[in-house]
């Protein structure tokens, strides 16, 4: 069984989705008036030095609004869903914008030179991942795209193995009538006796090709998992693995041809490079040999009246003009990440401990583990606030104090339902709040995110909220949400 970790326990019950919520919150119903939104332009001196980010983020300037008529330096704790583009993913993009063109099949001067990085771009991404020589680097739109492909990708007869801990974008693209699902394991060591008894029954009864996806980490407790164990079993059943490291490539050092993993899929706009591009890469024999992905210019050889002969090779999966800026943003990514990947780690980790005992600390908190507290796990921690219902909680810690988190069950409902269970036939919450941390924090924000999560558990939200169609919102929000648009 799933393990939670429990901080403290309160007498209150867990409320409902939007049922009034319990301690009854203290009302307050005058505010100091709020100053224009000219103020989300301004620079604030942070307030604090302590684990500063060694790589700079484009939102680092940023100041928001709170009910209390302050203005305060947005606290991002939601780098598990996406991540502000590094400042110098942000230069890369403006320097290959100035000279974009189409790719490939253009003489012209800023084709050639376009073309030349978007190659460059793919070679940087092969390093970065540890990709053997042979193996492909495809650009997708993101992860989920990348699995998508992988899947449509498998020889006929090929069976998926996944376990339901996985995000859906892992656990949803494969042919659902010839996958084997592995419940949520309660440790480490049963995520392998698990993996090995589902490959053992299927060597006995089914033929084929065979794959495991696996998280390298949790999106939803930031746990690591057990990699280079699964690899050894998979082998051992002569199946591939493919890497599902949307929550791994920004915190750790991947390697496919180390791990001896297959394939790898990942998302720029989780890597500080939003700007819709991902990416999958691996062997090619199982590309190659499968119908292109998108069917159009870019992916054949050539085009007669009577036959069409199709690329092989990364191209052949990369029909019509590709997101190349998407692609140069995350070769741009992976080179900052690589030169800092040391510095980045002890940043992460530091904020994560920080976290860490801070939660546990406060009382009526829970936190969630699938392995047990005490596993190596990168900085996403899933929680609740007994007696207030989470999305009520993220409400507050936005309105009142100026921090992002994600509530709900984050894409991972079977492994969100499996924690959140409750053993003893008790009331339990229906969804939780997840904090990530990342290069947009800093000790200040951590330390103001665990004060606001005290002061919610111990007296409820400060001000009077309202159940709407999208969640719970503030009763007479005077703050003007609104910005001009973009363009």
């Amino acid at each position: 069984m799933s393990i939670a970790t429990i901080s403290r326990q309160l007498s209150h019950p867990i409320t409902d989705a939007c049922a009034t919520p319990a301690p009854t919150p203290t009302r307050l119903r005058t505010r100091t008036p709020l100053p224009t939104r000219d103020h989300l332009h301004a620079v604030l001196t942070p307030a604090t030095t302590a684990f500063a980010s060694p790589l700079r983020t484009v939102s680092d300037s940023l100041v928001v609004p709170t009910l209390h008529g302050t203005v305060v330096d947005y606290a991002n704790f939601d780098h598990a869903a996406s991540t502000p583009a590094l400042e110098s993913v942000k230069t890369a993009v403006d320097t290959a914008l100035r000279t974009y063109s189409s790719v490939h099949r253009g003489n012209g001067y800023a084709s050639r030179i376009t073309s030349g990085w978007y190659e460059a771009a793919r070679a940087q991404v092969h390093g970065f991942v540890g990709a053997r020589e042979e193996d492909l680097v495809v650009f997708t739109r993101n992860s989920t795209d990348s699995l998508n492909l992988l899947a449509q990708c498998l020889p006929k007869g090929t069976t998926p193995f996944v376990f339901e801990s996985e995000h859906h974008s892992a656990l949803l693209p494969w042919n659902q009538a010839h996958t084997v699902r592995i419940p949520v394991p309660g440790s480490a060591q049963d995520a392998l006796i698990l993996l090995e008894d589902a490959l053992e029954n299927a060597a006995r009864t089914t033929a084929g090709p065979r794959l495991v996806v696996v998280a390298g980490a949790s999106n939803v407790t930031g746990e690591l998992w057990p990699i280079e164990s699964i690899v050894r079993i998979a082998k051992r059943y002569d199946a591939r693995v493919a890497l599902d490291a949307a929550q791994l490539a920004p915190h750790r050092k991947i390697d496919i041809e180390a791990l001896g993993v297959d394939y790898v899929a990942f998302s720029g706009h989780k890597l500080y490079a939003p700007f819709g591009a991902g990416v999958l890469a691996g062997r090619a024999d199982w590309l190659n040999d499968a119908a292109p992905y998108l069917r159009g210019g870019g992916a054949t050889a050539s085009v007669t009246s009577k036959q069409t002969r199709w690329n092989q090779g990364a191209a052949r999966h990369e029909a019509g003009s590709p997101n190349v800026i998407g692609a140069i943003a995350i070769a741009a990514a992976c080179a900052a990440l690589d030169t800092h990947r040391g510095d980045i780690e002890a940043h992460e980790k530091a904020l994560a401990e920080q976290l860490s005992e801070g939660l546990a600390a406060v009382e009526g908190v829970t936190t969630y583990s699938i392995f047990g507290p005490e596993h190596e796990r990168v900085g996403v921690t899933t929680f609740t606030i007994h007696g207030i219902d989470s999305s009520l909680v993220s409400a507050a810690l936005s309105a009142e104090y100026g921090i992002g988190v994600r509530d709900g069950k984050f894409c991972a409902h079977l492994l969100v339902d499996s924690l959140l269970g409750d053993p003893h036939g008790d009331q339990s919450p229906e969804t939780a709040v997840r904090a990530s941390v990342g290069l947009a924090n800093n000790a200040e924000h951590v330390t103001r995110l665990l004060g606001a999560i005290a002061t919610l558990a111990g007296k409820g939200p400060t001000f009077e909220y309202k159940c709407t169609d999208s969640g719970w919102a503030p009763v007479d929000d005077p703050r003007d949400l609104t910005l001009p648009r973009p363009w």
